[in-house]
């Protein structure tokens, strides 16, 4: 290791950005390469046993949370009259919510990494950093740590030094010094001392250690061992582990799987992005069916080059949870949005462990016991920023089964706004296959005075010797189109769409409309509304009353749905010619 993170012959200090998958990846690395008789972490003692308990659960997530002394301010004023005032004789209030400081017992954590190898290789362990309550956390925003893939930890560490802010606090001063003389002990103890510790710290316990600076009198919360609450041992809701882990669940499931089917994990904060949206596409076809849409490699690049756009404008490297779900939402939509979200939070390792379970949000926890506790982090990692993406989610089982109670059968009908557009299309059907119409009649001649309808470069070619010219004549087609057919699902399976229906026109500008479909009863979206996949449709244009295709016995003789409406279009309609919209043509 290089001579920049040296503090003496026989200590080595490593900053790394905490919640790291990449520095993760490192420190096991650098443990890896050099054998050290001891490891450092910065971390009180109290924490020591309850830390290691945990970490023999990995790849189980779990939290070790230490409770702090509620803190009360003493006013020697006499309190302002109030009408709404308490009878009560206590003038001393809390100053804020209860509060709890915790270690998160993350595989990507580079101090968890560090202790993990060091306890598989019966390596001794020092937590150095001192006691404190309250705990005073701080944190800064630091570069992606993705460059380490070009860029040696020496190099990265020099770069942050001239914006790596000196504290001011006099706790974090006081915990800086203190670890730097517990160094300076270990150093007399122990040839050889890995000290794992935050990058905004290093510079200063190198410079505390090299002046031997004392620690700071009267620094704020610094308690004796005595003094502090036993440190608990929690499982979070796995539902919640966005709020605890440094890298995306899904991503840190993918380092703890190629840790242990020894594979590469060099470059899983950028393969294990796409691994994830493979997965996501997974969920989203099983989940939408055939309503979903079809996630070809083309929209999956147009979907990367979108997210890597919006990571360089954040002048990062690798993608944020907010940059793939917004790029997900405009590419593909909500629903493969929400299938991304919930793919991302998957974490398959998720043993049942001795541990009562605690229920995450944003900076806070609520105990099994109901009390919520403003949470602060040991081992902070970059400043965190939330931001806000509109999704339509899928209703809750329980609500889609009260709409389905509640609906009434006899008062069914279609969507207005819908209606508008499937008209809309039907429209376009037609006028394509009247286009096509007039292919059959088109022809070629020679240029004489106009080009008619453009020039026709194949019979050019094919006459090039006798040095004419030919252009296109495209006569305006005959005849016209009253019936459209679209098939959207063929060969359609009977028992995917139990809803057969004729409708007739309820006003001039719809169809009469026949068609097959899932049962929209099953598929509540809201209070009074089923939604229904077609399988396929006939629409009559003019419309005209005709009885129930589904019911008529004249149509008895065919065996699939598709044939039964072709069988009614070719019935009822008036034009010689029907269009049909099918992924494939249909049989005989």
């Amino acid at each position: 290791m290089s001579v920049l993170f040296q503090l003496s012959p026989s200590i080595t200090i490593f900053p790394i950005i905490h919640g790291s998958g990449d520095f993760a990846v490192e420190v096991r690395r650098q443990m890896m390469a050099r054998q050290f008789d001891c490891l450092a972490v910065p971390l009180p003692l109290s924490f020591q046993r309850p830390v290691e308990q945990a970490i023999h659960f990995l790849p189980s997530i779990t939290q070790v949370v230490q409770r702090e002394a509620i803190q009360f301010s003493l006013s020697n004023s006499p309190p302002e009259f109030s009408f709404d005032q308490h009878d009560s004789d206590d003038d001393d209030q809390p100053d804020e919510s209860p509060q709890a400081s915790y270690v998160p017992i993350d595989p990507c954590q580079g101090v968890i990494a560090a202790l993990r190898f060091a306890i598989e290789e019966r390596v001794p362990r020092y937590f150095i950093d001192l006691e404190t309550d309250p705990f005073e956390c701080y944190s800064a925003v630091f570069p992606d740590p993705y460059a380490l893939k070009q860029v040696s930890p020496e190099r990265f560490a020099a770069a942050l030094l001239p914006v790596i802010p000196r504290p001011t606090e006099l706790q974090p001063r006081a915990r800086v010094c203190a670890m730097a003389a517990r160094l300076r002990q270990l150093g007399q103890q122990h040839r050889s001392v890995l000290f794992v510790c935050s990058i905004t710290d290093w510079p200063w316990i190198k410079e505390a250690f090299d002046e031997q600076t004392p620690i700071p009198a009267a620094a704020p919360g610094v308690v004796e061992h005595d003094d502090i609450e036993l440190p608990e041992i929690y499982s979070p809701n796995p539902k919640q582990l966005l709020f605890t882990l440094g890298e995306l669940p899904y991503i840190t499931s993918l380092y703890e799987r190629a840790r242990s089917e020894l594979e590469l994990d060099d470059n899983l904060s950028i393969d294990g992005i796409k691994a994830m949206l493979l997965s996501a596409r997974q969920h989203y076809q099983a989940e939408m069916g055939t309503r979903a849409r079809k996630v070809s490699p083309k929209l999956l690049a147009t979907l990367l080059r979108y997210v890597r756009n919006l990571t360089l404008i954040d002048r990062r490297l690798t993608p944020s949870f907010y940059t793939l779900v917004v790029a997900a939402k405009q590419v593909l939509g909500d629903e493969f949005a929400i299938a991304l979200a919930e793919t991302a939070r998957e974490y398959p390792y998720t043993q049942r462990v001795p541990f009562p379970t605690i229920q995450l949000g944003i900076e806070e926890a609520r105990l099994p016991n109901g009390d919520t506790l403003a949470m602060k982090c040991r081992l902070p990692g970059p400043v965190v920023q939330w931001g806000q993406v509109e999704l339509r989610p899928k209703p809750p089982k329980q609500q889609q089964d009260e709409w389905e109670l509640s609906w009434n059968p006899h008062a069914q009908c279609s969507w207005p706004q819908e209606d508008v557009v499937i008209e809309n299309f039907r429209t376009h059907i037609k006028d394509a296959a009247m286009a096509l119409l007039g292919n059959d009649l088109a022809r070629s001649e020679k240029f004489s005075a106009s080009l008619k309808d453009g020039l026709d470069i194949r019979e050019t070619l094919r006459n090039w010797h006798t040095g004419d010219l030919y252009v296109k004549v495209l006569p305006p087609s005959k005849g016209k189109l009253d019936c459209v057919v679209m098939l959207f699902d063929s060969p359609a399976d009977p028992r995917d769409y139990p809803w057969r229906v004729t409708w007739h026109a309820e006003h001039h500008d719809e169809s009469t409309l026949s068609l097959f479909a899932t049962d929209y009863q099953k598929n509540m979206v809201g209070p009074g509304i089923g939604l229904a996949v077609y399988g396929g449709a006939m629409f009559l244009f003019p419309p005209r009353p005709t009885p129930d295709i589904w019911r008529d016995p004249r149509f008895d003789f065919t065996d699939t749905l598709e044939e039964r409406l072709l069988a009614a279009a070719c019935f009822h309609a008036r034009e010689r010619h029907i269009a049909i919209l099918s992924i494939a043509p249909p049989g005989t």
